[in-house]
């Protein structure tokens, strides 16, 4: 198995850049703190591994998160915001909560853009939807955090900016500076002809149990 020390980032503030260039994007984050997605439940990463970083900053009340991803077959079937992605094809998770808090939200981006938005309101909730197979009502409105995807087919590579407001994870804090959250980011990479997709996380999961909050990383806004 590899390490289970849980991840810890420190969110900087981000300069002013142009949201809509992925140059700027990649520029304005250089610098800021970052975790890779791994695949802490086997002893090693499977054949068709792919890497994935993520890098986090943050600007007036707002989390902002940039993505890059190694993708051999970058796809989605998704249609419309608020659809089942991890069932869908490729997606990249986001996972978020105030620091000792039952609640916590779960966003998804797609390549092609789509969002999923889901707040739980605790652990219990999350196994009783699970058991059902329903979410409906756990859903949030689209809109509620912006994205933007770039896909790069020829690089093998696609790449997510996501901007969260600070209110829909923690609405008790005014200012964002000093306050820690704890984050997850999480992907379903799938592959056309693969059985299965390959999971990866930046959370020391001993299985693929996304939602096992125990394991997930302490966000730290500086």
């Amino acid at each position: 198995m590899m390490s289970a020390t849980r991840p810890q980032l420190h969110c900087r503030e981000l300069p002013a850049f142009e949201a809509d260039n992925l140059d700027a994007v990649r520029q304005a984050f250089a610098a800021m703190e970052s975790c890779e997605l791994r695949q802490a439940w086997l002893s090693k990463p499977e054949p068709d591994f792919a890497t994935a970083t993520v890098r986090v900053g943050w600007r007036g009340t707002s989390l902002l998160a940039f993505a890059e991803l190694a993708d051999a077959d970058i796809f989605s079937r998704a249609t419309g915001h608020n659809q089942r992605m991890w069932e869908l094809g490729d997606v990249l998770e986001i996972f978020l909560s105030p620091e000792n808090s039952a609640s916590y939200v779960e966003f998804h981006v797609t390549p092609n853009n789509y969002r999923l938005q889901l707040r739980f309101p605790d652990t219990a909730t999350l196994r009783q939807a699970q058991a059902e197979n329903r979410f409906e009502r756990l859903l949030l409105p689209d809109g509620v955090f912006c994205s933007r995807a770039w896909v790069q087919p020829e690089n093998k590579k696609w790449f997510v900016l996501a901007e969260i407001p600070a209110d829909l994870v923690d609405s008790a804090e005014p200012s964002l500076v000093g306050v820690a959250w704890k984050f997850s980011f999480s992907r379903y990479d799938y592959t056309r002809g693969r059985a299965k997709p390959v999971h990866s996380s930046t959370s020391p999961h001993a299985s693929v149990d996304f939602h096992r909050r125990e394991d997930w990383g302490t966000l730290i806004f500086i």
